[in-house]
């Protein structure tokens, strides 16, 4: 089973507000780093994003390889509007744990991403990269 990037930051999340509130850990503790990187509404957003991403690939049936660079298109510009509406909350760990995302949910649909990148003369670590603002 595919585990999202979001189930990490949000026990993170939870973790971390939970000893805010205990009182043993103070918010201008550099160990709150959680509400700051990932508040919930930025959670929620990326996993709304991520739902809609899973739904376009599994109602994909043979794919072409235009119709699957459309699914990663689209979750990507999605996500670009997400982190522009949540201040920029996706840095390069976020970066890296989503396009990793992307990529295990084709390869979880029996997609060949190794060979669908390299027919556009791609490396697969590259898949994300045309559109991608973050």
């Amino acid at each position: 089973m595919i585990t999202r990037p979001t189930e990490r930051w949000g026990r993170e999340l939870r973790d971390q507000l939970g000893r805010i509130a205990a009182g043993t850990l103070a918010e201008d503790d550099p160990a709150a780093y959680a509400p700051y990187l990932w508040p919930a509404a930025f959670i929620a957003a990326v996993d709304t994003t991520l739902d809609a991403y899973e739904a376009d690939v599994r109602s994909l049936s043979s794919p072409s390889d235009d119709q699957v660079f459309a699914s990663v298109q689209r979750v990507v510009e999605a996500l670009n509007e997400v982190d522009e509406e949540h201040g920029g909350k996706i840095e390069t760990g976020e970066r890296e744990a989503l396009a990793e995302y992307i990529d295990d949910v084709l390869t979880d649909a029996g997609i060949d991403v190794e060979g669908l990148t390299s027919r556009r003369d791609r490396e697969r670590h590259e898949l994300t990269d045309e559109w991608r603002e973050w």
